[in-house]
């Protein structure tokens, strides 16, 4: 979520307020939608663990996110997030990326092949997770990978601008894919 479809921040995206799309996201999701795909987020929000953030004001980021995907005639079918923060060493804790956790859970919940569904992030950890499923990855160069492109990423691994590059990027391959002669 936050570099990918939202402005990150450095103190982190803590309340409704701080909570700003990037430039052609939600029409990136709209048109994606509008394509016949749905939209899952996979988002580590550690600013509850550490405190910072509470989940009625993570609630509030959301209802903020899906009002304006709404006006935008998108949405988001689900969201899967990771409340831990790195240091607290949560034993239980599977879902931080670069943990695949959440992408199992994702699985799980709508039973999908995994190797099927694409995965964008600006990370590389998002990307490690999404990979550790079998996610074919894309990394979008706002967010964190903005200014350097992280390394080692993971074979395969598309880069496109932004989010609405890799939506006209996957709809063209999928058209392109439905249209080839049997």
């Amino acid at each position: 979520r936050d570099g990918t479809i939202n402005h990150d921040r450095d103190d982190y995206v803590k309340s409704a307020d701080e909570w700003l799309p990037l430039d052609g996201a939600l029409e990136a999701i709209a048109k994606l939608n509008q394509a016949g795909y749905s939209v899952v987020i996979a988002t580590n929000q550690s600013g509850i663990g550490r405190g910072l953030y509470d989940m009625v004001a993570l609630n509030a980021m959301h209802d903020k996110m899906n009002r304006l995907l709404r006006e935008a005639g998108g949405r988001i079918d689900a969201i899967f997030f990771c409340p831990h923060n790195p240091e607290s060493n949560a034993e239980a804790c599977n879902c931080r990326k670069p943990l695949p956790g959440l992408f199992e859970q994702i699985r799980d919940r709508f039973g999908v092949d995994m190797t099927t569904v694409p995965s964008v992030g600006d990370t590389l950890r998002d990307l490690q997770a999404a990979a550790a499923v079998g996610c074919p990855t894309h990394l979008v160069r706002t967010g964190k990978s903005q200014l350097k492109l992280p390394s080692n990423l993971p074979n395969g691994t598309h880069i496109h601008n932004d989010l609405m590059a890799f939506a006209d990027w996957l709809i063209a391959s999928s058209n392109a894919i439905s249209q080839k002669p049997i």
